[in-house]
């Protein structure tokens, strides 16, 4: 699936606080319920997990005017979500082939990889966005 404008079904910038992956969750629950969309307790998760990565490992969480931009498409298939940021110096972190199930780090990118049927990042200049789409 492309990401096509038309396939829109929201967008949103959040503040680079940790206050606003909660906000990000609630937002695309809301947006895929209305949509019609019932599965969508994974995509949420990832959501969260992609804002919190933003906030804790970009400069969209070290400025004090820091954004994280949040967008959703459907194509009637397939969920598509990106999460872009302000950057940071440092590529992607490594991803595991395994997790402990009761750590509180480094399961982000792990369960994106897991859930999703297809994810992956782009640079553009000084943002960086991480992506996922989930086929339900």
């Amino acid at each position: 699936m492309s990401a096509r404008t038309n396939d829109r079904l929201g967008s949103v910038d959040l503040l680079g606080q940790a206050g606003s992956v909660t906000l990000a969750r609630a937002y695309v629950r809301g947006l895929l319920l209305s949509a019609g969309r019932r599965e969508v307790d994974d995509i949420e998760l990832l959501v969260g997990e992609l804002v919190a990565n933003a906030i804790k490992h970009s400069e969209s969480g070290r400025r004090p005017d820091g954004m994280v931009s949040l967008r959703v498409y459907d194509d009637g298939e397939t969920i598509r979500v990106e999460v872009t940021d302000q950057g940071s110096p440092g590529p992607l972190p490594h991803i595991p082939a395994q997790v402990d199930p009761l750590s509180e780090n480094g399961r982000g990118l792990w369960l994106v990889r897991e859930l999703s049927s297809a994810w992956g990042s782009t640079q553009n200049g000084t943002t960086r966005t991480v992506w996922f789409q989930i086929a339900p």
